[in-house]
């Protein structure tokens, strides 16, 4: 990767990075209304798993055609054939999504109560009734998120990632302004409408920009390009059933917790506002020209862009996870203890948080190495890669729940996210000889050290800020805010200190005179 276009990638991610952090911020205020309206009682168990059940279903399947398959292709088109030959293969390839995933709505539809016996054993009658009513409002999101998700595709390839980014803002205000006005009316069946409405949203808005671009959708059912997506998307896809597959398998497990379901749930969504901003920001940007120096096969480059990348990602993930650890309780307490929310939910909530918070690297890892086999078109390690997470996610959760509950089922996803990590730096090693070295694995090991310092720090820090305010919205906030300063303060300073190279060099990219390796 070229020095200009560096800089350019790093003041893009930190724009997606903004934009997608208003989304997640969004979401954030949107599940807090659901916890004030509902907490974790049988309607938001039904609603969250209602939610989940056509969500998991869409990324098992389709996702990884949209994200994995089609992004290569297009811009493998792009670079040598142009974009209108570009543009005729996205018509096929909308059209393809688009009858598939209306085809699965209605199967979804049709099929609510058996679905919910499968993938939510635990619920009693009538959580189970509730949860299989809003299944059949719900299930179209697969194919308004099938469109969406493919019009990013062609965004993001022609080098535009800010609408995209503001997607999840526009679908989030629309749900949240349904709970100011009108979930006291219609209640959590309004809500299932809403979200409907919502993701429709999300189509609408990239019209214009594609619009910009010179782009128009032309209806096709054949293209030669769609037999190279496909073939692809095979062994994409059970690579890419890897997080719902077992996010879909905890949920089955903690439907047998009074309330776990749903804060199984809510943890969720604050791991991955905390990790999902970042790294999907990051993954995001990089992908589309790792997919232009595969077609270019330009080996060098595509090495020079995963090692500086997995670089920096690592040196700023690593904090995030031990201090989401540490700050657990008092951040679920802060954003959701109010209104029918109670200790109780705090407590099941905060304990998921935690051990989820220890998947953050293999996450981060997993999701950048992925990306990089993937831009080459070769799924094949990334699918052995998720077959071992999910069978090892399994045995983890049917392991761990007895004796740990949620907390089990928090820490069998951390350790199935750690080992396609693994698998998958190893191969990458393989791919690009010099990728990684033996300074870089000293590198790493500083990182945790002046993480682990950082969660001290952090913990007593918050335990003496505790005991000296007021448990009022305020008084929370600082329980949250001042660890969290002293720790970035505490782990920016120890990394200099121990000369960890990748703060030097972030430091210099945020003066806008330094270079990534």
């Amino acid at each position: 990767m070229q020095e200009e276009q560096k800089k350019k990638n790093i003041r893009t991610v930190g724009v997606m990075m903004v934009l997608t952090l208003l989304g997640k911020v969004l979401g954030l205020v949107r599940d807090m209304l659901l916890g004030r309206n509902f907490a974790t009682g049988m309607e938001a168990d039904a609603f969250m798993a209602a939610s989940r059940i056509p969500r998991n279903f869409f990324d098992a399947i389709f996702a990884s055609a949209i994200s994995a398959s089609f992004i290569p292709v297009f811009n493998e088109y792009l670079e040598k054939k142009g974009k209108d030959e570009a543009f005729r293969l996205s018509g096929a390839f909308i059209t393809l999504m688009a009858l598939l995933t209306a085809a699965l709505s209605a199967l979804g539809m049709a099929f609510a109560e058996p679905l919910t016996e499968l993938l939510a054993k635990g619920f009693d009658a009538s959580t189970a009734a509730l949860c299989a009513s809003l299944l059949r409002v719900l299930f179209p999101t697969v194919l308004f998120t099938g469109l969406a998700f493919s019009l990013v595709g062609i965004l993001q390839s022609l080098g535009e990632f800010n609408i995209p980014a503001l997607l999840s803002t526009v679908s989030n205000a629309v749900i949240i302004i349904y709970y100011v006005f009108l979930v006291r009316r219609f209640g959590v069946m309004g809500l299932a409408a809403a979200f409907l409405v919502g993701w429709c949203a999300q189509i609408l808005i990239q019209l214009p920009a594609l619009r910009r671009f010179g782009y128009s959708y032309r209806p096709a059912i054949k293209h030669e390009g769609l037999h190279k997506i496909m073939l692809l998307a095979g062994p994409v896809l059970v690579s890419t059933w890897v997080q719902p597959l077992n996010l879909t398998v905890a949920t089955r497990y903690a439907s047998f917790t009074p309330g776990g379901a749903s804060a199984l749930e809510y943890a969720n969504t604050l791991y991955t506002i905390v990790a999902g901003v970042f790294v999907l920001s990051i993954a995001n940007v990089v992908f589309p020209e790792l997919s232009r120096c595969a077609a270019r096969e330009d080996d060098a480059a595509m090495s020079e862009s995963v090692a500086g990348t997995l670089g920096m990602m690592l040196f700023l993930l690593t904090p995030m996870a031990a201090g989401l650890a540490v700050l657990s309780r008092p951040i679920v307490r802060l954003l959701y203890e109010w209104g029918a929310w109670d200790g109780a939910s705090t407590e099941l909530a905060s304990g998921a948080l935690a051990w989820l918070s220890l998947g953050m690297l293999g996450y981060g890892v997993q999701i950048i190495l992925s990306r990089a086999f993937y831009a080459e078109q070769k799924g094949t390690v990334p699918l052995i890669a998720g077959a071992a997470s999910v069978l090892a996610n399994l045995a983890l959760c049917a392991l761990l729940y007895p004796t740990m509950g949620l907390r089990g089922l928090a820490l069998a996803s951390s350790a199935s996210l750690a080992l396609p990590a693994l698998v998958l730096l190893f191969a990458a090693m393989k791919r690009y000889p010099g990728l990684l070295k033996a300074s870089d694995a000293v590198e790493f090991v500083k990182m945790i050290i002046c993480a682990a310092v950082m969660g001290a720090v952090v913990y007593f820090a918050q335990g003496a800020v505790a005991a000296r305010v007021s448990d009022a919205l305020a008084g929370r906030a600082v329980t949250v805010l001042v660890p969290t300063a002293a720790g970035i303060a505490v782990y920016f300073a120890l990394a200099r200190i121990c000369r960890v190279n990748t703060a030097a060099q972030l430091l210099k990219l945020l003066r806008g005179r330094g270079k990534t390796t």
